[in-house]
């Protein structure tokens, strides 16, 4: 039977500081202090074929005060048609081309902007916050497909979060809770799938991104907090020291992530990243560091509240069904798309099509 643990004492600053490379920040505080832009561009090409093609490339669409802003998208290709389109649902955007039946090269090269800041939310400070629209509470307390809110999701944030003496508490009660019971499972394909009600019956809290802080959002959402998957890619080293928390190089074909954000009335959207918790104790040298490790222990506290701006956020959207497509809708946007003679291919299969995608800092 899942059961809350306790809370953890959290480590002091300053010795998590005290691993971080000397190069590195002296600890892992993301504060707002400066805008950086980013160009991300996406190149896909299609198996030689004679058949009809289309895909969809994810091209950031979110613009939040304080933390980032997206641009344009402008592009090359070989294709017959080609529009920026937007998920009504969502305002999800993806640039969606297609190419007739006949002989060619099916290429498309898709170059988008985005500006982003890190971001930190004061925590011991109420403030005064805009309520949530009745359309957005709705929306971002509902079900998806992957993410239920009833039976086991729902009996399993009532054992969290009782007793909580509010939604603050709540929050971080799941938080902890996530932090604590799951675990990074490096054998997941891509970010995971973020099928919550089966990890919960399956009780194997096991993945990665898509699925830890797709188990936040619906263990929140199930306690009536509204709460939002945010799907990106990260586009530069941390600069915390973190390994594990940045893109290695400027090909970040592999890099995406999502984060979560928990909206809270006192402070707003408050970011939220477990899964990334999880990832420091799996990857960060020397690996398989415990719960207790000062450098857990500072990013656990760091990413309720606060993250890095070396990420770049495509969308909030689930469930999108793809224009132009009689297939089912994808669970979620982040990768993307590609389908020929109406067959979907894998986008975590280099055989079924190739594509890369690379950052560059501008400006």
């Amino acid at each position: 039977m899942l059961t809350r643990r306790t809370l953890m004492a959290l480590g002091a600053a300053s010795a998590a500081s005290a691993l971080l490379p000397h190069a590195a920040r002296a600890a892992f505080t993301p504060r707002p202090d400066g805008w950086r832009r980013f160009e991300l561009t996406t190149r896909i090409v299609l198996p030689e074929t004679s058949e009809p093609a289309q895909v969809w490339v994810p091209v950031p669409s979110i613009t939040e005060p304080g933390w980032m802003n997206s641009g344009s998208a402008q592009w090359k290709t070989s294709a017959d048609t080609v529009e920026t389109k937007t998920d009504p649902e969502s305002g999800a955007e993806m640039v969606h081309a297609t190419w007739e039946a006949g002989a060619g090269e099916r290429v498309i090269e898709v170059t988008a902007t985005a500006r982003i800041e890190d971001r930190y939310i004061d925590l011991t400070t109420p403030q005064d916050v805009a309520p949530l629209s009745e359309a957005d509470r709705a929306r971002y307390t509902a079900a998806t497909d992957l993410i239920p809110t009833d039976g086991i999701v729902q009996e399993t944030a009532a054992q969290i979060t009782d007793g909580a003496s509010g939604d603050f508490d709540k929050a971080r009660r799941i938080y902890d809770w996530v932090v604590e019971n799951s675990a990074r499972n490096p054998e997941t394909r891509g970010c995971g799938l973020g099928d919550i009600a089966s990890m919960l019956h399956m009780g194997d809290l096991t993945g990665k991104c898509a699925d830890l802080n797709a188990l936040f959002v619906g263990l929140a959402r199930a306690s009536g907090l509204p709460a939002r998957d945010v799907y990106g890619i990260r586009v530069a080293p941390s600069e915390f020291g973190y390994k594990s928390l940045g893109a290695g190089s400027s090909n970040v074909t592999g890099a995406q992530h999502c984060r979560a954000e928990v909206f809270l009335s006192e402070f707003g959207w408050v970011p939220a990243d477990p899964a990334d918790v999880r990832k420091v104790m799996l990857e960060e040298p020397p690996k398989d560091l415990p719960l207790d490790h000062p450098k857990v222990e500072a990013a656990r506290r760091t990413l309720f509240g606060a993250w890095e701006g070396n990420w770049v956020g495509y969308n909030f959207a689930h469930d999108v069904r793809l224009p132009g497509s009689a297939n089912d809708p994808v669970p979620f946007l982040m990768y993307p798309q590609a389908e020929i003679a109406g067959d979907r291919r894998d986008p975590l299969d280099p055989e079924s099509f190739a594509y890369t995608i690379t950052a560059r800092e501008i400006g």
